[in-house]
């Protein structure tokens, strides 16, 4: 299996390394440096434990099984890597590297202990697809002070990253960090099973039945890990794309009832070419929307807009939801007149309900605005409702 996955990671973790390269001719700081040393060690790691690669490593080094501890090793700094880049996001240079020293000497220990144990072995064949599991059984040391600094330094990534993100200065960088942050739980999997692996060698059982959970793990870790490290640098670009299919949908959303009002006061309505872009569209519908909205006003019976608060009380709408069905309830219930040449001797003197503060809040209330119009029970209620029957109508609602 990992004749599959590991290449394919290996392979995600170089295009994310040559995507990062393009960063260090405007920004050579200390977090990108660590985060492209980062990609390396992870293209490193899963290209020496590909099986064809492990064994031809091993042979070219002249030590049985070298591959195993050079890919965790490279794990352990991979690990350091990390640290450094999320000390150097969260703090001054100097401050960052006192930070880091304890932890780059905790790691640093544990690497000397990993190569002395290593070096006590007496492996006389190469195990590219079982190393973890050979170790765990006949050498449990080595296995168990890797899989120790491995997991208190994926612990520690977790919470540096779930710290620093609630400060990021970017959406995108936030979403980056709480990703990484998020791997660490399938990181842990990856650690419980070499766990099991070593209290299985114990007992002289090998732990090759859960060996693809292991496998599986790593790789899913690894994936969603380089997501998460190269979000900030491609996540704009989904924003991008978001945002004008967002604004597609906000046109169409605000189509029926831009219909219903000029079909009733169509001079607002002004052409556009062809050619006209979709912001100047969306713009002119929703200033058209407006528009016949106030020239709709000499329609409005004040009575509508006392029934249709009473009826808002009941339901316990409040906020923007109370604002869009009120409007709603005062749009239907003057077409209904005007179709009907009912005209009030008073009318409402203000046919908004709020008035939003710029242009995005503008448009998020007219998209709630035309939802209210077209299904709104209570804006529905309103078309029928005069001065008098909107009494009679709050009588019925409030016994």
């Amino acid at each position: 299996m990992n004749s599959v996955l590991y290449p394919a990671c290996a392979a995600a973790a170089l295009l994310a390394f040559v995507y990062k390269l393009r960063v260090l001719r405007k920004d050579r700081s200390a977090t990108q440096i660590f985060l492209l040393t980062n990609f390396l060690l992870l293209t490193l790691i899963f290209t020496v434990s590909t099986p064809l690669v492990w064994v031809a490593t091993s042979r070219a080094v002249g030590i049985v099984n070298f591959s195993g501890l050079f890919t965790q090793s490279c794990v352990i700094l991979m690990a350091a890597t990390q640290q450094m880049i999320l000390l150097h996001l969260s703090h001054a240079p100097s401050t960052a590297t006192r930070k880091a020293m304890p932890r780059l000497l905790a790691l640093g220990l544990a690497l000397v202990a990993m190569i002395v144990l290593f070096s006590m072995a007496t492996s006389r064949h190469e195990n590219p697809t079982d190393f973890a599991v050979t170790k765990a059984q006949f050498y449990p040391a080595y296995l168990l002070v890797y899989l120790v600094a491995y997991g208190i330094s994926q612990i520690d990534v977790q919470l540096l990253c779930f710290r620093y993100a609630k400060i990021a200065p970017t959406p995108w960088l936030r979403r980056g960090l709480y990703l990484v942050g998020l791997t660490m739980p399938i990181a842990l999997i990856y650690t419980l099973t070499r766990l099991a692996d070593i209290i299985a060698g114990q007992f002289g059982i090998s732990g090759h039945a859960w060996e693809p959970l292991a496998q599986w793990s790593v790789t899913i870790a690894t994936v969603v890990n380089i997501i998460g490290w190269t979000l900030p640098d491609w996540g704009r670009y989904l924003s991008t794309v978001w945002q004008a299919w967002d604004k597609r949908r906000a046109y169409r959303d605000l189509d029926a009832l831009h219909h219903s009002l000029t079909t009733q006061i169509p001079d607002p309505v002004l052409p556009l070419g062809p050619g006209a872009k979709l912001d100047t569209r969306l713009y002119r519908r929703m200033v058209e929307i407006r528009d016949a909205q106030w020239a709709l006003r000499p329609w409005m019976y004040p009575g509508v807009r006392a029934f249709v608060e009473g009826r808002c009380d009941h339901a316990g709408l409040i906020g923007d939801e109370r604002a869009a069905v009120t409007e709603a309830a005062l749009l239907r219930a003057a077409i209904w007149s005007k179709e009907r040449d009912e005209g009030p001797l008073e009318h409402d003197l203000n046919p908004r309900a709020t008035d939003p503060e710029d242009l995005a809040s503008e448009l998020a209330f007219l998209r709630r605005l035309a939802h209210a119009f077209a299904d709104a029970p209570i804006a529905h209620a309103a078309e029928t409702c005069r001065s008098g029957a909107a009494t009679v109508l709050s009588r019925k609602d409030h016994p």
